[in-house]
């Protein structure tokens, strides 16, 4: 079967926007490779309320009917630490988004349930935020996993953290989530933190961005990346866009096998993922091999949203 001659790939998109989030909805949205059943939202880089009206915004940006469901205030045994500063108060670093419709009435983890139970085809399950809404819906009908086709999650860091010097936010703000993601079983792809080092915001890629501009949807994303930018003239990591990025354009990335536990203790090192490339794989971690390919495909997808 020729490439173009696929169905599109169906998926859960799992979120908590956040700027990388609202970058990476916004390419999920406009590449015909995915076909994105919901969005289901947590708190984290913002509490829930401003999570969700974040999220309801940017479908609404898009111009996608997509249904967003309000998921978990709170990790499964604390509530979350303080959302990511690096975000703001709105979670949006002070990009103002347009007004959104009224979220679906479902929650998130029932509506991700219904979603497997009904689906013809199995489902990808895409995590950019704390993996709370995820592990709870496979946690209450854990014979829904059989519907899972892959999981991918922007999380975790093979090496210093950005929440604490140990941990990557989203492991942090729900370690016992990600633990039960890691053990379910099924095919796991994990975009590291590294992975959105090494796809970082330049001022020549945020350039080249804004000359592949199209509608209103690629000038609120390069108002967002220029947010990130300031004051980082090394650059910015940009790491939620590299987990959608890795099911549109896979050529892009290398995977790598690799043993990930994530660490649950009270000390300095919880949410840690200790990674092991000598045991027994459970994850594929990726890495960008073209930053600036990967950075041409979010200019170029999103300039086709309205």
């Amino acid at each position: 079967m020729k490439e173009e001659d696929r169905p599109a790939r169906k998926v859960i998109l799992d979120c908590d926007p956040g700027t990388d989030d609202a970058i990476a909805i916004l390419l999920a949205l406009a590449s015909p490779e995915l076909d994105v059943a919901a969005i289901t939202v947590s708190g984290g880089n913002a509490p829930l309320a401003r999570t969700l009206a974040n999220a309801c915004s940017l479908a609404a940006l898009s111009g996608c009917s997509v249904p967003v469901h309000a998921g978990a205030a709170g990790a499964l045994l604390a509530p979350y630490p303080p959302g990511w500063k690096g975000n703001g108060e709105d979670g949006m670093a002070g990009v103002a988004l347009p007004p959104g419709a009224a979220p679906a009435s479902a929650l998130a983890h029932d509506a991700i349930r219904t979603i497997l139970r009904q689906a013809s085809r199995p489902v990808t399950l895409v995590g950019i935020g704390p993996a709370t809404n995820l592990a709870l819906a496979l946690a209450c009908e854990p014979l829904l996993a059989t519907q899972v086709e892959e999981i991918v999650l922007m999380s975790g860091a093979r090496g210093e953290g950005n929440a604490t010097p140990g941990a990557e936010f989203n492991a942090w703000c729900d370690p016992e989530a990600l633990a039960m993601i890691l053990a379910a079983k099924r095919k796991l792809t994990l975009a590291t933190l590294e992975c959105g080092r090494i796809a970082a915001v330049t001022a020549a890629r945020l350039a080249a961005f804004r000359a592949a501009a199209g509608g209103r949807a690629s000038e609120t994303a390069a108002a967002i990346l220029s947010a990130l930018l300031a004051g980082r003239p090394e650059g910015m990591p940009l790491y939620d866009p590299c987990a959608l990025a890795w099911l549109i354009a896979p050529h892009l990335f290398d995977a790598q096998p690799a043993a990930v536990v994530a660490d649950l203790g009270p000390g300095p090192s919880r949410g840690r993922t200790a990674i092991d490339h000598r045991g027994r794989a459970n994850v594929r971690l990726l890495r960008p091999l073209d930053p600036d390919a990967l950075f041409a495909l979010l200019a170029q997808r999103i300039a086709r949203l309205p």
